[in-house]
């Protein structure tokens, strides 16, 4: 028996329902295909955004740290003067 490797000649060669359920597999496989390309995209996106996040999450908290710094400073050293006046 010899077997084509063509699916588009192979589904010739069956009967009307099974080649139309043939070409519909087919269809819905590309459509698994183009879904799972496109969610790869949006995967290597969502990656990227959440890197980026993460570094001005990094970034805003040693701002936040250097800015608690300079305020227990000058409270420090408004005490200072308090007491010293």
């Amino acid at each position: 028996m010899n077997l084509p490797n063509d699916n588009a000649s192979s589904a010739d060669q069956l009967p009307e329902p099974a080649a139309s359920e043939m070409r519909q597999l087919a269809l819905r496989i590309e459509q698994l295909i183009a879904l799972a390309r496109a969610l790869d995209e949006e995967n290597r996106l969502l990656k990227s955004e959440a890197a980026q996040l993460s570094a001005e999450r990094s970034q805003l908290f040693e701002r936040n740290q250097q800015a608690r710094s300079r305020i227990e400073s000058m409270i420090v050293r408004l005490k200072a003067l308090e007491t010293s006046s």
